[in-house]
């Protein structure tokens, strides 16, 4: 085994820690946590005490499948307090004889990353687009060129502080040290999105229980991000109105007899129904059923869309869209997404891993998985004796800053 890695998403309506070795670049998961999400309200907790008992549970179970200790983890974040823009830095090349080096690249970025930003908020990711070297642009990597002028475009992601402390408290009230925050847009795109995809320009829409989280990919690079405050759970919120049935009883509706598409349905098709103040349940009208789910997808899709516009790159995505999260299972969805957008579409699940595959298969574990794939692609070095990352050598400059100015003491 080379090394052990740790995801911890952290979501409204789940909590999935999933343990996975890396042996010689392959991912394994030997071990999967999941337990209902308490205390959070739209990817923000809003109670801590809840929060930080049911990030225990998940991982507690995690490390009785995988037979780990738990330690520290890569752990998703979202909430629509996250915003992101497009920044450009500029550095001179130190040695030009010598060419580009990582130092004028650093330079580089930290350039970019100077931007005005309002006190209480932090640059969660600093990700280069594209880089040019005295004027030739479209280069991915710049190490070695000779040149003397170096810039780069960046995508930055901010987030606001006290959200931000608020998770990075309850992670570490469960017993769990943060190794590093990671937009969970951006993570499920580590799972589902194909290079072919991200190359040619494509959308992934996570639609989770409280959030719709929005990345737009262009030549192989993040170019856009977004959250929006619609989800699942105001699918299920409508069911439960509309039908007039416990909340409980209308996600198990939805997700049974749930379909995007009222056309495909015919109007004699009903199912049974356990309402409130009723002993016995009722018959409803399954397109009744239908047409109720497409209202609150309708809004849902005209968001993703307006996000698209205002990103500016909507001409710019020959790929189409890749759905995933827990409403990507939603029948019908596709086909809706496709004749919304007027793009090709597609259920993202999880690929590239090993191990409990039949357990995280499914879209809902896009971002678990994808938060494994960022570790592994970015941890430096293996961790000794079986432990999760040395938060030492493993945990980067941004976010042991954050803690010593957010955790005194």
């Amino acid at each position: 085994m080379d090394q052990t890695l740790v995801a911890l998403d952290v979501g409204t309506t789940k909590i999935c820690t999933l343990v996975a070795e890396v042996e010689e670049g392959a991912l394994r998961i030997v071990g999967a946590g999941i337990a209902p999400s308490r205390g959070m309200r739209k990817g923000v907790v809003v109670n801590l005490d809840e929060a930080q008992a049911a990030m225990a549970a998940s991982v507690r179970r995690a490390e009785e499948i995988s037979g780990y200790k738990i330690e520290r983890a890569f752990v998703g974040s979202s909430g629509a307090h996250i915003s992101s823009l497009n920044s450009r830095g500029v550095a001179a090349i130190a040695r030009s004889s010598r060419g580009v080096t990582q130092e004028d690249m650093d330079r580089a970025m930290e350039a970019a990353q100077a931007v005005s930003i309002p006190h209480h908020r932090e640059i969660i990711h600093a990700i280069p687009r594209g880089y040019t070297v005295d004027g030739q642009d479209g280069i991915r990597s710049p190490l070695g060129l000779q040149g003397y002028r170096l810039e780069v475009e960046a995508h930055l992601v901010t987030g606001a502080v006290a959200p931000l402390h608020n998770l990075i408290k309850c992670v570490e009230a469960a017993g769990v040290e943060a190794t590093d925050l990671v937009l969970e847009p951006i993570a499920a795109g580590e799972a589902v999105l194909s290079p072919a995809e991200k190359e040619m320009g494509v959308v992934l829409a996570d639609i989770g229980g409280g959030t719709t989280d929005v990345a737009i990919f262009i030549e192989g690079s993040v170019w856009h991000t977004s959250i929006l405050a619609v989800s699942g759970n105001h699918l299920t919120n409508d069911i439960a109105v509309g039908l007039r049935t416990p909340f409980a009883t209308a996600e198990e509706i939805k997700l049974r007899h749930g379909h995007a598409l009222p056309e495909s349905i015919t109007p004699e098709e009903s199912i049974d129904v356990a309402a409130f103040g009723e002993a016995g349940r009722k018959p409803v009208s399954r397109r009744w059923l239908s047409q109720i789910i497409e209202a609150r997808v309708e809004e849902i899709f005209a968001l993703i869309l307006k996000e698209i516009k205002r990103s500016g790159y909507d001409g710019l995505l020959p790929a189409g869209v890749v759905l995933c999260g827990g409403s990507a299972l939603l029948t019908g969805l596709r086909e809706y997404t496709s004749r919304a957008l007027d793009m090709p579409a597609r259920i993202g699940r999880p690929r590239e891993v090993e191990g409990l595959v039949d357990m995280i298969g499914s879209p809902a574990y896009a971002t678990s998985v994808g938060l494994l794939l960022w570790g592994m692609r970015r941890s430096q070095e293996p961790a000794p004796g079986g432990r999760v990352l040395s938060r030492s050598h493993s945990m980067p400059k941004r976010l042991q800053g954050w803690l010593r100015a957010l955790l005194p003491g």
